[in-house]
């Protein structure tokens, strides 16, 4: 289940990808399989070595393309271990709310972004994040749990004074906001209450089969309750400094 559009977030086989904060990967395999060289990098070491042995999956069944290339490893958002300017796109999925110094991501990912690269942000939807806190304490106020709530211009604002600019948003994913709205109703670690149990079956045979009424209800509904608020922006070249000439 891809949050980033890649029809608005073009992706060329061989640039150069880090997926920051990849969790279970599922950007980075996308981002395999059309052909690019990936770093998929997480600071949870457990999800890495899983994402580790998908890759690994991957190229023995012959999922990527020739020449494509993909690394799993552990690392902290706030001191990437890469060069300046070592990426032609960044990807940072449902990440930023978890992270105190947001300003420090942004920075750091503009940091390792070549000029003229292309960073897609998703982070949860004001509207339907805000029900969520409403409904239940316990949603938001675990060890590594949500920190903040983004209005959208809130975040593209913060994009911008980290140098980016931003070209285009959307919502995604308004079939799982009535999920988590039952979660935190019935109790998040309730996995056995019945709407609950419903419902995911609902988002499972959607998420496998792709039915035609769900992506057209989905579709339909992701400007209203779309879970994912998703913004993408390049990095500028900077002008070039012409020096002047004193005329004798």
């Amino acid at each position: 289940m891809l949050t980033v559009d890649f029809s608005r977030f073009p992706l060329a086989p061989g640039d150069r990808v880090l997926d920051l904060g990849c969790g279970a990967g599922r950007h980075a395999f996308e981002c395999y399989r059309r052909g690019a060289h990936v770093v998929a990098l997480d600071q949870n070491g457990e999800e890495i070595r899983e994402v580790a042995k998908w890759f690994a999956a991957m190229k023995e069944a012959g999922e990527a393309p020739e020449g494509a290339t993909a690394t799993a490893m552990e690392g902290d958002a706030l001191q990437l271990p890469f060069p300046d300017e070592s990426f032609d796109v960044v990807i940072i999925s449902e990440v930023m709310e978890h992270i105190p110094d947001d300003k420090g991501v942004l920075a750091e990912m503009v940091r390792v972004l070549k000029p003229g690269g292309r960073i897609a942000v998703t982070v949860p939807r004001y509207g339907p994040e805000k029900v969520c806190w409403a409904l239940s304490d316990a949603y938001h106020e675990v060890e590594g749990g949500h920190i903040r709530i983004y209005k959208g211009e809130e975040l593209l604002g913060r994009m911008r004074e980290a140098g980016l600019k931003p070209y285009g948003t959307h919502h995604a994913h308004a079939l799982h906001s009535p999920y988590w709205w039952l979660k935190c109703a019935f109790g998040v670690d309730n996995d056995k209450a019945l709407p609950v149990r419903a419902y995911h079956k609902l988002l499972v045979w959607d998420i496998m089969k792709k039915p035609l009424a769900t992506r057209v209800a989905e579709q339909a509904l992701n400007p209203l309750i779309g879970k994912s608020f998703v913004a993408y922006a390049t990095k500028p070249h900077l002008p070039v400094e012409t020096a002047s000439v004193d005329a004798l």
